[in-house]
């Protein structure tokens, strides 16, 4: 961004503090947010710049750039959810685009750039609850715009035990069983299993250290019986470098390291093959999140799952209640 020259004759120590700090609220933000939030930031921006453009109003590098902010408005913000929504988006798409939209707003706004009485009503400027979303989803025609489902895929018990252990006695096949192991009874994140290195597995001690890099914390789990049984055959056979999981090549030869659209590519596979159609990684999170949460309190299970606070792991807790347990009847 540009820098604005201060005066120091002028200004007290404090006013110069201030001006610097405005200078630079981009730059802090986006140094505190990982890599990965970064990434779903540009692309929220990058489809919010494509809306002004066809609006008339010409922005550039509006996620680097505060003064690009400066005549934004609580119209274009409103007029960006409407236009996502006539577009087919999914509504938890559009209310996290306009939450990243939000967040530039209070940024400029506390750079100075924007005027406060437009921030105010931007921040007015709302999504969709989960009810108004399936309210309008069911009158529109247009195709939803977005790789996310609806709905989660949900496991029954046989189908989690079948991904585990019904994988065949061969290379390949004691690579899945492992990766299910690790997605299913740990509750990993995709891009967590793609990262985990050979040594991230302690055979001896039965335990798995890994990196989580949404929450920026190092874990160590206790390897389920299941887990350690997948790992030692899968060792026994295979002998990875660098990564733990290994590509599969043509004819299931194994080779190099997973990446994280081949472990999505290939739990799906996996899916079909039991009869399960659109699984994910993502979906095996889900399931162990559901399972854990029947047997365990609410802060062992964020810890276990590394969420950065309660709100997930609650609402699992929520999903898994009887609706009218505690309910006594006078008559």
């Amino acid at each position: 961004m540009e820098i604005i020259p201060v005066s120091q004759g002028s200004l007290s120590i404090g006013q110069i503090a201030n001006a610097y700090a405005r200078q630079n609220v981009f730059t802090d933000y986006h140094e505190r947010m990982s890599s990965n939030t970064l990434k779903r930031h540009k692309n929220d921006l990058a489809l919010f710049e494509a809306f002004l453009g066809e609006a008339g109003m010409q922005t550039r590098n509006i996620m680097y750039e505060p003064t690009m902010w400066k005549d934004i408005t609580h119209g274009l913000v409103t007029g960006f959810v409407r236009h996502q929504l006539n577009q087919g988006y999914a509504i938890n798409s559009i209310n996290v685009r306009l939450a990243t939209v939000k967040a530039y707003c209070k940024l400029a706004a506390r750079a100075e750039v924007m005027p406060s009485d437009q921030y105010a009503l931007i921040k007015l400027v709302t999504g969709y609850s989960p009810t108004h979303g399936r309210h309008l989803d069911q009158k529109r025609e247009v195709t939803r715009v977005s790789r996310k489902k609806a709905e989660s895929v949900q496991l029954t018990p046989e189908q989690a035990k079948q991904l585990k252990a019904k994988q065949p006695d061969t290379h390949q096949g004691r690579r899945d069983a492992l990766l299910m192991c690790l997605l299913l009874d740990h509750g990993l994140r995709c891009g967590e299993v793609a990262a985990l290195a050979v040594d991230a597995l302690n055979l001896t001690e039965g335990t798995l250290t890994f990196y989580r890099q949404k929450v920026d914390k190092t874990q160590i789990h206790k390897l389920t019986r299941d887990t350690l049984l997948a790992a030692m055959r899968y060792l026994e056979i295979c002998k990875p470098a660098g990564k733990l999981l290994m590509g599969s090549r043509k004819g299931g030869k194994l080779e190099g390291a997973m990446s994280e659209r081949a472990i999505t590519d290939r739990v799906r596979v996996l899916g079909e093959a039991i009869g399960v159609k659109g699984l994910s990684a993502h979906d095996c999170r889900h399931d162990w999140a559901r399972s854990a949460v029947k047997e365990s309190d609410i802060k062992s299970l964020q810890q276990a799952g590394g969420w950065s606070s309660p709100a997930m792991p609650l609402r699992y807790a929520d999903d898994a209640k009887i609706a009218n347990e505690g309910i006594k009847l006078s008559r």
